[in-house]
């Protein structure tokens, strides 16, 4: 009786507390797991371990060594050596876990495709074609990265070595650092060695396979939201320090310019490593094709209003500099405005590029009807491509329409198939029109059923359209909480600025012999508030560009969209500072 009532009080107070044994345990089996990992990872390298021990480990221990006992015999400050050391030590390291990170990357490629890859191959698997013919043409398709290299490799096994499709899948499956594609090939050499067609158990696949993408997708963009609260959070507290370092010096009588530059410099580094932090996080689903036949048209509109938008800035900073010295008119405007209007002209490519995106996502959304239609027209008359869209395309396909006449056009005039519709993907502009037209022409053209080639792209292609309008969701709140701490940074940046530029006033007012009655603690004569004002707008322009850098990376769509957003945030950062001087000046009088 007394053992359970023991156990109840344990249970209710939150369970056993392990022992501090338990817990250096945990950290040995975490040590030797990782240990165990990085072995593995040597062993699934392409190059053989004493090659890359001889060329790459020996040699960056030697010059990391070097580098340390450099450190120590030539007389450097301790500023110069501590970094000289931490990059000795860092090389080495780097060598050593460079295979890990390798292996890292390769399952991050595969993880990205992998859907994608799913599909292609289910599709070319119910064509005509012979099993070895699909993996052959797989280790082409570049874009797969370490799928392809895969495909590759089976091929080779194939070819070179005579081994059959069943023993070629089991062999690399020992040797692939992707837990989900030697899953892959377990699972297929086991169906193809029982005997069952490949097309069988590749479209039995594809309901799992289609549920484990969305399941990843989802929490890709359930961890982005975390990396955003992470990085309000860290942002936050590095524009504390950055107001504290602009108010400290006040005090100490050290210089603010190098208290401003170390805080500057580690608020870019933040900024910088929270950017790769969410381009890693964030899906890797472009929206563009970029491809060789480009349409001239929309290149010509953008890069034309690209040239205007940056003539125009660069005389708009020749005319800044002018009226900043009193060489021109304008000395009446604020100066933090002259911060941002030299970029305004960069608003004109970015809404033409912005404008551009829509449309093609309003392609994207009407190409799964278009699919779907094209395929069960054709296969009930089984006619050529041509010959169906000449029906097809006068059905309204909304933004699509156009795109589906010019298809029609090029088929008609007997042009390449392929290269028509490589065209018609490179008009819309569509990363997922261009990988799903090309499956459904490559499938028709070796003997597929277009009904059921159909039908498999629009499943798949509505699944992650579907996914997108979550990932635009999502994106909209991070936008949200980006302008909102650019606003926020910028205000405790210039009330600091101001704080600062009144107190060196009142110190200025007063008499000598106050402030020796003052002991001496007020240093207003360290600071020189035009190069306060100018490492201000520095962090502030940091924060502007590479905010509009984050939003980029994770909606996925093209460079030039992260224009007016720089340029938005830099107009707010400069109306905020103009308010925040008015503000300021009418509530501490002098």
């Amino acid at each position: 009786m007394a053992t359970g009532t023991g156990d109840d009080a344990t249970a209710k107070s939150g369970g056993v507390q392990r022992p501090p044994m338990e817990e250096e345990t945990d950290l040995s089996e975490a040590f030797e797991r990782t240990v165990r990992d990085v072995m593995r990872a040597y062993e699934q390298m392409e190059m053989p371990i004493r090659r890359y021990v001889a060329l790459i480990l020996l040699p960056s221990a030697v010059f990391g060594v070097g580098i340390v006992v450099v450190s120590f015999l030539v007389a450097v400050p301790v500023y110069v050596r501590m970094p000289l050391m931490l990059l000795g030590l860092f090389l080495p390291f780097v060598a050593v876990i460079y295979p890990k990170v390798m292996q890292d990357r390769k399952r991050n490629q595969v993880r990205e495709r992998f859907h994608l890859f799913i599909t292609h191959i289910t599709v070319l698997s119910t064509t005509n074609i012979d099993r070895v013919e699909i993996f052959r043409t797989l280790a082409n398709e570049d874009e797969y990265q370490a799928i392809a290299q895969e495909m590759g490799h089976i091929v080779a096994l194939i070819d070179t070595w005579n081994q059959s499709l069943e023993d070629a899948c089991r062999m690399r499956a020992k040797r692939v650092s992707s837990p989900l594609l030697q899953d892959f090939f377990e699972r297929l050499a086991y169906t193809v060695g029982a005997g069952q067609e490949m097309s069988d158990f590749l479209l039995n696949e594809q309901d799992s396979i289609i549920q484990h993408f969305s399941v990843r997708y989802e929490s890709q963009l359930d961890r982005l939201s975390v990396v955003k609260d992470l990085y309000m959070s860290i942002t936050m507290s590095t524009t504390f320090a950055l107001v504290f370092a602009t108010l400290v010096p006040f005090i100490t009588g050290i210089d603010p310019a190098l208290t401003l530059s170390v805080i500057t410099v580690l608020y870019l580094f933040v900024q910088v490593m929270f950017l790769y932090a969410m381009n890693n996080v964030a899906p890797q689903d472009p929206v563009w094709f970029y491809g060789e036949e480009q349409p001239l048209e929309r290149n010509v509109k953008v890069r034309a209003a690209l040239v205007v938008a940056v003539v125009l800035s660069l005389g708009l900073i020749a005319w800044s500099y002018g009226a900043l010295e009193g060489w021109l008119p304008g000395g009446f405007i604020p100066i933090p405005l002259f911060l941002a209007i030299p970029f305004t002209p960069l608003l004109l490519p970015g809404f033409i590029m912005r404008r551009e995106e829509g449309h093609v996502k309003d392609r994207d959304e009407e190409f799964p009807s278009f699919i779907r239609a094209l395929g069960s027209v054709e296969g009930v008359k089984q006619s050529s491509t041509s010959s169906v869209l000449r029906t097809l395309r006068k059905k309204d396909f909304g933004a699509l329409t156009e795109n589906v006449n010019d298809l029609y056009k090029r088929l008609a005039m007997r042009i390449d198939s392929n290269q028509a519709w490589r065209y018609f993907a490179a008009e819309t502009g569509s990363y997922l029109i261009q990988k799903f037209g090309d499956m459904y022409v490559t499938g028709r053209r070796m003997g597929g059923s277009p009904r059921q080639l159909g039908r498999l792209i629009d499943q798949n292609l509505t699944e992650v359209l579907k996914l997108r309008q979550k990932r635009s969701q999502e994106t909209g709140t991070i936008v949200g909480t980006v302008y909102g701490l650019s606003a926020t940074t910028t205000f405790a940046f210039f009330v600091g600025l101001e704080v600062v530029n009144i107190l060196q006033e009142v110190t200025n007012q007063m008499g000598a012999a106050q402030q020796m009655g003052m002991g001496g603690i007020l240093n207003a004569g360290v600071y020189n508030i035009p190069q306060i004002r100018l490492m201000l707008f520095l962090a502030v322009l940091i924060n502007a560009f590479l905010s509009s850098m984050m939003i980029r990376v994770i909606d996925r769509g093209h460079s030039i969209n992260a224009m007016p957003h720089f340029v938005l945030q830099t107009w707010l950062a400069a109306i905020i500072a103009v308010i925040t001087k008015i503000v300021v000046s009418s509530f501490i009088s002098i």
